[in-house]
């Protein structure tokens, strides 16, 4: 496998899920995505893998490997498959000297993140650093597969409005998670919000949003002016934000919108922002602006749109372009239903339970809202 020299390529196809208008214009490195598979040094020590996932809408994921010393730090992992170990690999031989794993970083639990950390940890005899929550959650969530859903979520999607066959459906798929997964480290280094790792002598600071997952890291080198951002920062797709049965009062919507703002203010307008999925770009408040603007659009729609109560599985067209079937419920209901627990949070939507034992949703009239 060959490196590939920096290139210049637009925004792999939009996936984002809710009504908004297209991108705003940003500057990306290239005009077209690397081959799968393919390592690509976009900065002096700085590697992109671009790594396939075996998902038709999300199709890839970006992986880094940075020279730290005699070795490679690796952020993020791809999902936990043989095909994925075997373009580590050659992965790991294409980039200069092959010289072993040093420290392996995941950005947040998703199992495209996080699928091969213990296979690298372990093939490699590198330490895991990740964010506390991040790390136990993502344990609790392995410790799951082969086991029957509990109580607790099917009353979470019952409340919500699921038919009983969807409920069925989401009996048969639970547990799913620690199968794409190798079995994780016992122990972590914990990240923290502020901290500075060091790789090859540099400062990487990291920047803790939460909304998508609970305690995402980003990694910031404020001399190159380079952040690896995950999932907190997309170029062309907006990041799913769910309530789930874990957490089933949570507010992630508030969550993600104030990490938007919390990027804005620690990042220079023009840095470079390289991301989980799509191309690496500058423009980081054009897109973090877009995103605000994106939610904020979508709440206000589901404000007017819950004049009359609804169920949570009743709002969908008001909030999503794509048609809502089995392969994406689970996702489209927790996004509904965060963005009705913002709504709630901000004393503009009321919550009751029907007589079928149901959460409905209407909005606050306009003239009972606070001044």
């Amino acid at each position: 496998m060959t490196i590939q020299a920096p290139q210049k390529t637009p925004h792999d196809m939009s996936l984002t899920s809710a009504k908004d208008s297209s991108p705003p214009a940003l500057d990306f490195i290239r005009d077209d995505a690397p081959e799968p598979g393919s390592v690509t040094q976009i900065s002096e020590g700085i590697y992109w893998l671009r790594m396939p996932l075996p998902m038709a809408g999300l199709n890839h994921i970006n992986l880094w490997i940075l020279k730290d010393g005699d070795g490679w730090a690796i952020i993020d992992t791809g999902i936990g498959s043989r095909d994925s170990k075997k373009i580590w690999e050659s992965a790991l031989k294409s980039v200069p000297a092959g010289r072993p794993v040093t420290k392996v970083i995941c950005t947040h639990l998703h199992p495209d993140h996080t699928g091969l950390a213990g296979w690298l940890c372990r093939k490699y005899d590198a330490p895991l650093y990740m964010t506390r929550g991040e790390y136990f959650l993502c344990r609790l969530m392995a410790a799951d597969t082969g086991n029957p859903a509990p109580r607790h979520a099917l009353k979470f999607y019952e409340r919500a409005g699921f038919t009983e066959p969807q409920i069925e459906l989401y009996k048969q798929r639970f547990g799913g998670f620690g199968k794409a997964i190798t079995p994780m480290p016992e122990g972590y280094t914990r990240i923290e919000d502020g901290q500075a790792v060091s790789i090859n002598g540099e400062d990487w600071t990291i920047l803790v949003g939460s909304g998508h997952s609970p305690e995402h890291a980003c990694l910031y080198n404020a001399a190159r002016n380079i952040c690896m951002t995950g999932d907190q920062l997309l170029p062309n797709i907006s990041s799913n934000v769910s309530v789930w049965p874990t957490e089933p009062e949570g507010n992630p919507m508030q969550d993600w919108i104030d990490s938007c703002y919390m990027l804005r203010l620690r990042l220079p307008e023009d840095v470079l922002v390289c991301p989980a999925h799509g191309i690496p770009f500058r423009g980081a408040y054009k897109r973090l602006d877009k995103l605000i603007e994106h939610h904020e659009k979508a709440l206000a729609r589901l404000y007017d749109f819950c004049k009359t109560p609804k169920l949570s599985t009743e709002v969908y067209s008001c909030l999503f372009r794509r048609e809502i079937n089995d392969g994406n419920r689970i996702m489209a209901v927790g996004e509904s239903i965060a963005h009705l627990a913002c709504l709630i949070k901000r004393g503009k939507m009321t919550r009751r339970i029907n007589d079928a034992g149901q959460f409905t949703y209407k909005s606050v009239a306009p003239e009972r809202l606070a001044g």
